[in-house]
C-alpha cells in the first residue's frame, strides 16, 4: 500500500511540476508533506535522511555572497568588460561565457558557478536588449558538462569519490576529463548553430555599449574591496578543500557570515535575506522529501536490482545500462538519491567475481552528471538558474528547457558510450 502511495504522490506532484500550472516549491513542498501525512516517510526521517541540508546550505551561503557582491558593481563591470572584448557580438560573447561556466563548474563546482555567471549574463542581455533565455539554457548545459570532469565539480562525483577510497580528484579529471572536453565542444557548437538566427543585437546597442566605461559602475569601493576578497578566499577554500579536510558548505557558509558580518554597515542584512532565493531552497527541500519518500519503500533500490537482474553481471553490458539507465532516471528524479543507491550496489559486484569496477564508476558518473541536463529538475544548477530567471523576468518553461536539453543529454551519452567501450572495454569482449 505504500508503495502505492508514494508512486501515486510523486507521480502527481511531477505532472503539475512540469504542467507550471501552480508554483514549483509549493507543489514540491505539499507532495512532501503528503509523503509525511500518509505515513511513507516520517518527521525524523524526513529531517535526519532525505533533506540534504549540505546542498540547501551552500545554496543559501552561496546566495547571499554573490547577493552582497552584486551590491558592489563588481558583476557589471565583468560583463561589461568582456562584452566590451568581444564587441557585443552576441555568439562570441555566448561561446566565451560558455567557456567560463564549464571551466568554473570544473574546479569550483556548479552550483557556486552558475550562481557567479548567470547574474553577469543578465547584466550584459538587458545593456543589449536581448533575449537571456539562450544564454542562461547554454549556462545551465555548460554547468553540467564542466561538473562532470572533477571530483568536486558535481555532487554525484563526490558521492563517488567518498565512497572509492583508490579514486582521487586527479583520477576524475584523467578518466573523464577527455570525454567531457569533447561532449562539450560538439554540445557548443550545436547550441550556437541553434541559436544563431536568435542572437540578433542593434548596431545602436552594440555602439552604446562599446561607449560605456565599466569602471563607472564600481561605486561602493569599500564594498568591492570587501566582497570581492571574500569571494575570492571562499573560492580558494574551495579548491584547496580536499587539503583543509574541511566540508564544501561550511567553508561557504564561513564566507558568507564573514561577509555579511563585514559589511553591516553598508548592508541592511535583512535586505540581503530578502535576496535569497527561498522558493528554490523550498523547491529543493520538497523533492528531497518526494524523492526520500520513493527511497524509503525501495523503488529506487528496486531500480538499482535490477540492473544486476539485466545485465548478468556481465562488465560491458552492466556499465553501458548502467550509463543510460542512471542518465535517463537523472533527468527525472534527482540524481543524488540515485547515485546513492547505486554505490553499494556496485560494490556488491566485487562478490559476484567482478575485480574492476573502475568502468562502472565511471559509467555512473556519466550518466548522472550529464543526465541532470535532460530535464528543467534534473540537476541542482538548472532550478537555480531558473529561478534567478524568473526572479530577473526572463523565464523559461520546463518544456522549453526540455526541448534543448534532451537531445543534448542524448548525444552526451552516445558520446560517452563509444568512450567507455573503446577506452574501458574492448578488453572484456
Amino acid at each position: 500500500m505504500e508503495v502505492t502511495l508514494a508512486f501515486i504522490i510523486f507521480t502527481i506532484s511531477y505532472i503539475i511540476i512540469i504542467s507550471e500550472k501552480l508554483n514549483r516549491a509549493l507543489v514540491a513542498c505539499l507532495g512532501g508533506v503528503m509523503m509525511l501525512f500518509v505515513g511513507v516517510i516520517d518527521l525524523d526521517a524526513a529531517f535526519l535522511q532525505h533533506i540534504d541540508w549540505h546542498t540547501i546550505t551552500l545554496l543559501l551561503a552561496m546566495m547571499i555572497l554573490v547577493s552582497i557582491t552584486s551590491q558592489s558593481g563588481a558583476f557589471e563591470y565583468i560583463a561589461v568588460t568582456v562584452a566590451k572584448q568581444v564587441k557585443g557580438k552576441p555568439v562570441p560573447l555566448l561561446i566565451f561565457l560558455s567557456i567560463l561556466t564549464a571551466v568554473g563548474s570544473a574546479f569550483l563546482n556548479n552550483v557556486t558557478t552558475v550562481l557567479l555567471i548567470v547574474p553577469i549574463v543578465l547584466t550584459l542581455t538587458r545593456m543589449l536588449e536581448m533575449n537571456a533565455v539562450p544564454f542562461l539554457l547554454t549556462i545551465i548545459l555548460a554547468s553540467n558538462i564542466g561538473g562532470t570532469a572533477t571530483l568536486i565539480g558535481d555532487p554525484p562525483n563526490l558521492m563517488i569519490g567518498q565512497a572509492v577510497e583508490h579514486l582521487s580528484f586527479n583520477d576524475f579529471l584523467f578518466h573523464l576529463g577527455p570525454v567531457v572536453l569533447f561532449i562539450f565542444i560538439v554540445i557548443l557548437t550545436g547550441l550556437v548553430m541553434y541559436y544563431r538566427n536568435s542572437l540578433k543585437v542593434t548596431t545602436e546597442n552594440q555602439m552604446r555599449l562599446l561607449a560605456i566605461e565599466p569602471k563607472s559602475y564600481l561605486k561602493h569601493k569599500p564594498l568591492l574591496i570587501k566582497s570581492v576578497s571574500v569571494l575570492a578566499v571562499t573560492t580558494f577554500g574551495f579548491i584547496i578543500q580536499p587539503l583543509l579536510k574541511v566540508e564544501l558548505t561550511s567553508i561557504a557558509m564561513a564566507g558568507a557570515l564573514l561577509l555579511m558580518l563585514l559589511t553591516h554597515q553598508e548592508q541592511n542584512i535583512e535586505e540581503v535575506f530578502k535576496s535569497v532565493e527561498w522558493v528554490t531552497l523550498f523547491f529543493f527541500v520538497g523533492l528531497f522529501m518526494l524523492v526520500g519518500g520513493l527511497k524509503d519503500v525501495g523503488i529506487i533500490d528496486e531500480i538499482a536490482k535490477s540492473i544486476i537482474y539485466y545485465t548478468d553481471g556481465d562488465l560491458p553490458k552492466t556499465s553501458i545500462f548502467i550509463l543510460w539507465s542512471s542518465g535517463i532516471l537523472s533527468g527525472f528524479v534527482d540524481n543524488i538519491p540515485f547515485v546513492a543507491a547505486m554505490i553499494p550496489v556496485i560494490l556488491e559486484f566485487e562478490n559476484y567475481g567482478m575485480t574492476n569496477l573502475d568502468p562502472l564508476w565511471w559509467a555512473l558518473a556519466l550518466g548522472a552528471c550529464l543526465g541532470g541536463n535532460g530535464t528543467l529538475i534534473g540537476a541542482t544548477a538548472n532550478v537555480i538558474v531558473a529561478g534567478l530567471a524568473m526572479k530577473a523576468k526572463q523565464p523559461f518553461s520546463y518544456m522549453e528547457f526540455l526541448k534543448v536539453g534532451a537531445p543534448v543529454a542524448l548525444v552526451s551519452f552516445i558520446i560517452s558510450t563509444v568512450y567507455l567501450y573503446v577506452r574501458y572495454l574492448i578488453p572484456f569482449h
